[in-house]
């Protein structure tokens, strides 16, 4: 119960967080050039003399510049720095990381056991120590009053992120170690797979006929 609280809470932060900042930055993007191009149409009346186009030309330039979105590029920074930490954990138990096995595929079975086991220790043991000096870090930014420049927000929230998404990609590497140590199996990410949706699905949409490994390459 805890794992599927903890996968489902580690999911739903890094599509809201996706979300949000995707609208944020077409709000800021309409907002700026709205503004630049009321801007231009308003001199453009004027030295035409179309009053009424111009008059129109104000009130979108003033309803726009009445939004003050000066703080929108601050906090998307600080909404993809904490979806690209948790996004590192969710890719660690989703196996969606790079890796390179050339020289891992050539060992026998039982030395590539304890191989991946020990880069699966190493990457845990790396990330408790990022996210132990992280949450030093934070702690001494809290004793001080330090705030971000334009949403004047406690900077020691910003930084949080570091501990606990590097803690919590300790936690998936922990994990990852336990299952492969039981199962001797890796998570493993089907960029073809699409969630949702059956493989037999994919492959039975308009135009997709047969199901040979040609029709299955082509349909993903």
């Amino acid at each position: 119960m805890f794992l599927r609280i903890l996968d489902a809470l580690e999911e739903i932060i890094i599509s809201v967080l996706i979300a949000a900042a995707t609208l944020l930055i077409f709000v800021a993007v309409v907002q700026r050039y709205g503004l630049s191009n009321a801007g231009a149409l308003i001199g453009w009346a004027n030295s035409n003399g179309i009053t009424w186009l111009s008059d129109i030309a104000k009130s979108v330039f003033k309803t726009l510049n009445y939004v003050n979105l000066t703080w929108a590029q601050e906090l998307c920074i600080y909404m993809f720095v904490w979806m690209a930490k948790f996004g590192a954990a969710y890719g660690v138990r989703t196996g969606i990381h790079v890796g390179v096995d050339v020289a891992l595929n050539s060992l026998n079975m039982r030395s590539k056991h304890y191989v991946v086991l020990f880069g699966l220790f190493a990457g845990a043991f790396f990330t408790f120590v990022v996210g132990t000096l992280g949450a030093r870090f934070v702690y001494h930014m809290a004793l001080t009053d330090q705030t971000s420049p334009d949403l004047e927000v406690p900077m020691w929230l910003v930084y949080l992120a570091v501990p606990l998404g590097s803690y919590l990609m300790c936690f998936r590497f922990l994990q990852v170690a336990w299952r492969f140590s039981k199962s001797g199996e890796l998570p493993h990410h089907d960029a073809g797979h699409v969630e949702g949706l059956d493989d037999d699905d994919l492959l039975s949409g308009p135009g997709i006929t047969g199901t040979g490994p040609n029709t299955q390459g082509a349909a993903r």
